[in-house]
């Protein structure tokens, strides 16, 4: 015996569907082996900025399902292949589980929580890491509709980044943190300025129209 789905749900759903399958970007990530497309939003930040480069220290915060860490991978390889040899370290990390990257170490966990940080932190001083080159975080809460609520779960991610980029980040280091328009949005761009030499705001090409997401990149740590 079938389901019975509203009508109205149904056509969204639909709707949906048809516009996630004939999606370009969706298209391309699959033709090019990408988890999501995703991977194309931190292509053009990347791009744009010129951030990740052969040799650097990455870290990559709510990675899950891995199109970041299957884009900095191919960016730490020689070739820009997916699988061979890598130039670089790149430590993963979120609370979902993500199937390998080949090159890319995963930690499972939720960033909010001090000994998953002290297990980041300890697989950076097993590897010698002094200081970090690049952070990307994708990290977003689960958001309830309840706009104060929702800003101050996405600020506490971002104050969290910020936190550990100042301890970990080279001078001339970059973080990158998804943010959403919205209560959050100005006292977060005001902490980057507090924080970081230059600050830019970008909505990549590949982020939905109809999406309040933006990226904020800051680029070298303001001294103090």
């Amino acid at each position: 015996m079938g389901i019975k789905v509203k009508t109205q749900s149904k056509k969204v759903n639909k709707a949906w569907l048809n516009q996630h399958v004939n999606d370009p970007y969706v298209k391309l990530a699959h033709k090019e082996g990408y988890r999501a497309r995703a991977a194309y939003k931190l292509k053009e930040i990347d791009e744009l900025l010129g951030l990740v480069h052969p040799g650097q220290v990455v870290v990559d915060l709510g990675s899950a399902p891995g199109a970041w860490s299957q884009y900095l991978r191919r960016r730490l390889s020689p070739q820009g292949a997916a699988v061979g040899e890598l130039q670089g370290t790149i430590l993963a990390l979120d609370l979902l589980p993500m199937d390998p990257v080949e090159g890319v170490h995963f930690i499972l966990g939720d960033f909010r929580e001090a000994e998953v940080l002290q297990a980041l932190e300890a697989e950076l001083g097993k590897r010698s890491v002094q200081k970090v080159d690049v952070v990307v975080s994708d990290m977003a809460p689960n958001l309830s509709g309840i706009g104060d609520t929702d800003a101050a779960r996405i600020a506490d991610l971002i104050e969290l980044a910020v936190d550990f980029s100042r301890q970990w980040l080279r001078p001339e280091g970059a973080l990158v943190v998804k943010l959403f328009h919205g209560g959050a949005y100005e006292p977060m761009v005001a902490l980057f300025r507090q924080t970081f030499r230059v600050v830019k705001a970008i909505k990549p090409k590949a982020s939905r129209d109809k999406s309040s997401e933006t990226f904020l990149v800051g680029l070298g740590l303001k001294a103090g």
